[in-house]
């Protein structure tokens, strides 16, 4: 991709000129998106190239309001005689469409007047033979740990994007952001005591990754851990998910508090806004504006003004996570967390989520645990949305009188989420890997089923 700051303009201006045709052809209201991007890509497995991978990616979604009725239309051709297709077929398939009470463009008091610099983009461009050589560096760290028998490979891969948004409102905003990741699979073992496990980091900038070799290792640290796993009877104890996994937990939260699961009456926690949901003390953020940050943006998916939202203060729920329709159902207003594509209407969702980090440090959390399981692996997805039912399968270790023992495999861990975050314990190692990260959590009287 050529110069992120000249493109932004470019896709600005093309933005603006379509939703101008929109509305100077009987458009109410109109808003227009365009998500450009390129990535490379290389695979590595056993001393070998695997595959590369090249993409470039160049989208533009409109939509149509008229009244109550919208359409969208998208496409990647932003021609001249194709954009004027493209407008009027949207307005075609508008009038034709079925009334939506809560459809429409964000309050045009909530759009965001300045855009934040985040430092998401560093510009760094790598070629397939360095992308090459840093996946062969992790898969060769990885390999060499003593035990590793087989790789399920090695990958390396960059990209750079830019999205910009334009509304008949007046909004006009847009960013560019860069990704960089390494990862890494190996297996332990031989036959039918085989253990796979990995490693990966991916940051906006380059110089924020961790080494290769050093990803390899704990891939091949982690795999060769888990050989000869036990099994253990069924039993109810304390249950720590690790920082591997334990962003699972605060997702099921965040899921159930999205505007239109609560406006629909499928959630858990529709009846819970103002009440207390986890203990005291635990706070649950989502911040927009984290620099660098995995999920950062300077504006919503409507151009609606975002920044650090508390959803959960002190142990209570405070807050939705809304878009516009979804805060028109329940008679609130957007709080920032609408998201978009190119060829629907607007959801809602979060950005840099977590969950604070606790005060008890990750050996004390485990040191006073006679008989308990550490989970390093989920499987499967067995969880409600409407009930909070939850049960997965899960594989780590088992704690015996305060420390880690042994690994164990074949496990299920089981309770009603309800429960799970009324009896949630986060310990300090909270780490910034992803889009929503979370501490080590222990569960205190967790079922575990076994043999």
């Amino acid at each position: 991709m050529s110069d992120p700051i000249a493109n932004e303009q470019k896709s600005l201006d093309i933005l603006d000129d379509l939703v101008k045709k929109a509305i100077a052809k009987g458009a109410d209201a109109a808003d227009a998106i365009r998500v450009q991007g390129t990535s490379t890509s290389v695979s590595w497995r056993l001393g070998e190239i695997e595959e590369i991978e090249r993409s470039e990616a160049h989208d533009l979604g409109l939509r149509i309001l008229i009244g109550k009725q919208q359409a969208f239309v998208s496409s990647n051709d932003t021609s001249e005689t194709v954009l004027e297709d493209l407008v009027d077929r949207a307005l075609d398939m508008a009038r034709n469409m079925p009334e939506d009470k809560y459809c429409g463009l964000a309050d045009p008091a909530l759009l965001a007047q300045d855009v934040p610099q985040l430092d998401l983009y560093d510009g760094t461009t790598q070629s397939a033979e360095e992308l090459a050589e840093t996946a062969k560096q992790a898969e060769e760290a990885a390999m060499a740990v003593k035990g590793i028998t087989n790789s399920e490979g090695a990958s390396s891969s960059y990209g750079h994007s830019s999205i910009a948004l334009a509304t008949s409102d007046g909004f006009r905003g847009s960013y560019s952001s860069s990704s960089h990741s390494i990862g890494v699979s190996v297996i332990a073992g031989e036959g039918t005591g085989m253990e796979r496990d990995y490693d990966y980091d991916s940051k906006r900038h380059h110089e924020d990754l961790r080494s290769a070799k050093d990803i390899g290792i704990l891939a091949g640290e982690r795999a060769v851990e888990n050989l000869n796993p036990r099994k253990v009877a069924s039993t109810q104890v304390p249950v720590i998910f690790s920082n591997r996994i334990s962003s699972s937990i605060v997702g099921h939260l965040s899921g159930a508090i999205a505007g239109a699961a609560v406006a629909r009456g499928t959630s858990f926690l529709k009846e819970k806004m103002g009440k207390q949901v986890l203990s005291k003390g635990l706070n649950i953020i989502d911040d927009p504006h984290r620099l660098r940050g995995a999920a950062s943006k300077p504006f919503d998916g409507e151009g609606v003004k975002n920044g650090r939202l508390n959803l959960v203060e002190d142990g209570v729920l405070q807050s939705w996570i809304l878009n516009s329709a979804s805060a028109k159902q329940l008679g609130l207003q957007s709080n920032g967390r609408a998201s978009r594509g190119t060829s629907s209407p607007p959801g809602s969702s979060t950005t840099n989520l977590y969950m604070e980090a606790g005060s008890l440090s990750h050996d004390d959390m485990v040191k006073d645990i006679k008989n308990g399981f550490y989970i390093t692996s989920l499987i499967g997805f067995g969880v409600n949305g409407v009930t909070g039912d939850y049960s997965r399968g899960a594989s780590g270790f088992w704690i015996e009188n305060g420390e880690l023992c042994y690994p164990v495999s074949e496990l299920t861990v089981a309770g009603n989420l309800l429960d799970m975050f009324m009896n949630l314990t986060p310990a300090d190692d909270l780490e910034f890997k992803s889009t929503t990260n979370a501490p080590s959590l222990r569960i205190d009287g967790m079922m575990v089923a076994g043999t």
